[in-house]
């Protein structure tokens, strides 16, 4: 790098805050002072070669990405997070950069893979304020929201039985999705709305760690968010009752979306008090035990004083953390990693071609973090350093 070769700072911030770090714990690993890093991210004043280096060993970042411009017509919104009110802006941060760069892969995938267009049904939810601690029972709301679930069940043409593939139904519907590992005690899941080549784009990630019927509650929780709540806000700006409610509001949309009305009344009705029926239903809906309890009290199958009852059940047999038939979630066969395996079947492409066309647009990482965005098994983009053709068949 010559003395006149200036890094982009902005990078160099992204890179820290990808792996979660601020400016003191950086500093620490470098024993560059806090000061310095701050004017280099800011573009004030240029490292010298050797602390540069210091920044990509702790970052464990290609010294090159520090020196590069990106090539991407990206715009990221808002972050739905989960664990919003419990988690740190650190952390949240940590993540939204994360799925800003699996943005920027789908963006170059999509220069050589048809991907499904968007599918929305045509929803209008009515949100009105309302404090959720006192125990009212808000039935209009429920009531709206159900009657969204069917819409969308219909739109989808899913019928009303079990979804056997919920993922297949929402990346088949435009929508991608992809796993991090995020720390369980954290961030349960997240969903953002990008701008790309100025159409809109939903990404939804889960987190790896958690079960198979977590993970599905979960990916419909955040399908809820898609569908019913405005994306042109700050969602940092909402007060801590109004993100309450959306919570809320996702998760009535995953109850009804996943155990329909109709059908899964008719199924639970038969022994609605019997906690061994909930897991005997647990393996035809795949839905949590507590959440089929919930819905069955949410549709008044079961009183309150019954609801009460069966959920201390459910504390003293131990199951409000590991459930009975729980199963680990895998993420396989998205349309990221679908995208990936056909570039590679079909396109003529090799991990090492692909890796150089992320680099020509800016996106210089290791082939362990591309994996990780991707939901990919490791190693899959391993290569040895890409050297293009200078001359090629006619």
């Amino acid at each position: 790098m010559s003395s006149s070769q200036k890094i982009n700072g902005e990078h160099l911030k992204t890179a820290r805050l990808f792996r979660g770090l601020s400016l003191s714990e950086l500093s620490g690993l470098t024993e560059i002072t806090k000061q310095s890093l701050s004017l280099y991210e800011n573009g004030t004043i240029n490292p010298d070669i050797n602390k540069l280096f210091l920044i990509s060993k702790a970052l464990n970042f290609p010294i090159d990405y520090f020196m590069c411009e990106d090539n991407f017509s990206v715009k990221t919104e808002s972050t739905y997070f989960r664990s919003l009110l419990s988690t740190s802006k650190i952390a949240r941060t940590a993540q939204s950069v994360r799925i800003e760069f699996i943005a920027k892969l789908y963006e170059t995938l999509i220069e050589y893979v048809d991907f499904p267009n968007r599918n929305f049904p045509n929803i209008t939810f009515t949100e009105r304020e309302y404090n959720n601690d006192n125990g009212a029972d808000e039935s209009w709301e429920t009531e709206e929201i159900d009657n969204i679930a069917a819409k969308c069940r219909r739109f989808w043409g899913i019928g009303n039985e079990p979804i056997s593939n919920l993922q297949e139904v929402v990346e088949s519907n435009g929508i991608i999705v992809t796993s991090l590992d995020t720390n369980e005690n954290e961030i349960d899941a997240f969903s953002q709305r990008t701008i790309i080549n100025n159409n809109s784009v939903y990404i939804i990630v889960l987190n790896s760690s958690k079960n198979y019927v977590r993970a599905r509650f979960d990916l419909a929780h955040e399908l809820g968010h898609i569908l019913l709540h405005p994306w042109s806000e700050n969602i940092e700006e909402l007060s801590k009752q109004e993100f309450k409610n959306r919570e809320a509001q996702a998760n009535k949309f995953a109850g009804a979306f996943l155990l329909p009305k109709e059908s899964f009344g008719n199924d639970i009705s038969h022994y609605p008090t019997k906690l061994d029926f909930y897991v005997h239903l647990k393996d035809k809906w795949n839905v949590s035990i507590q959440a089929m309890i919930y819905r069955a009290h949410q549709l008044e199958i079961i009183t309150t004083s019954q609801y009460q009852y069966l959920m201390r059940q459910v504390s003293k047999r131990g199951w409000r953390i590991k459930e009975p038939n729980d199963k680990p979630y895998i993420m396989k066969e998205t349309l990221l990693q679908e995208a990936i395996e056909l570039l590679f079947t079909e396109g003529g492409m090799t991990p090492a071609s692909l890796m150089f066309a992320l680099r020509k647009k800016g996106l210089i990482l290791r082939h362990e973090d591309v994996e990780d965005l991707l939901a990919l098994e490791r190693d899959t983009l391993k290569c040895d350093e890409y050297t293009p053709h200078l001359i090629r068949l006619k």
